[in-house]
């Protein structure tokens, strides 16, 4: 449980959104977490097969729909190169990752701020449409206030501040302010149409 508060408080502090909408409503997830003193880590991987509702190759926009009827709209941007190939009613397989670690820095001295990383691959012309994309994310925060009582680390960010809550009181013992916690998360999505023989089951 702390691990998920963790997250959900790193995603806030980075100014990111968690799983995407697909992927939440699909309980087809494994989850993955360690603590050691001053370091939490945490992976998420969600596996799901949705299907295609509507096609808009003009506007570059394909509608899915997952597996519990959630209708999710994607623009498809033109790095994609066989968007012709992909028709109504395809099944595109998402596996979808995000992994977060948070490390405390004691009596941190670097500057906050943050660094983004981003890359991908796709299928090449002609072949199935496919492809990846992925997101690194670097944030160092500093500690402005700890409340041992609440359980409550507070953490300023490049863009924002917001309150940690870390039940685990060995790590809370390790936390005073002045510190700093360095955030990495990651995520990355991989897409790709089925063959029509799977598509057909």
């Amino acid at each position: 449980m702390k691990q998920r508060l963790a997250l959900v408080a790193a995603a806030a502090l980075v100014g990111l959104i968690s799983l995407p909408a697909l992927a939440q409503q699909n309980p087809d997830s494994v989850v993955v977490g360690a603590t050691a003193p001053g370091q939490a880590a945490l992976a998420r991987t969600t596996r799901i097969t949705a299907t295609v509702e509507s096609i808009d190759t003009a506007k570059r926009e394909v509608t899915l729909k997952g597996p519990r009827g959630k209708v999710l709209p994607l623009q498809v941007g033109p790095e994609v190169k066989n968007l012709d190939k992909v028709k109504v009613g395809d099944r595109v397989a998402v596996e979808y990752l995000e992994a977060l670690t948070l490390t405390l820095k004691k009596d941190g001295k670097e500057v906050r701020g943050s660094k983004l990383a981003e890359g991908g691959a796709r299928s090449a012309a002609g072949e199935p449409p496919a492809g990846v994309v992925a997101q690194q994310l670097e944030v160092t925060a500093d500690v402005t206030a700890v409340n041992k009582k609440m359980q409550i680390v507070t953490l300023r960010g490049p863009n924002q501040t917001v309150d940690l809550k870390v039940r685990d009181p060995e790590q809370l013992k390790l936390i005073k302010v002045g510190d700093q916690v360095q955030a990495v998360y990651t995520q990355a999505l991989a897409l790709g149409l089925e063959p029509a023989a799977e598509r057909k089951k």
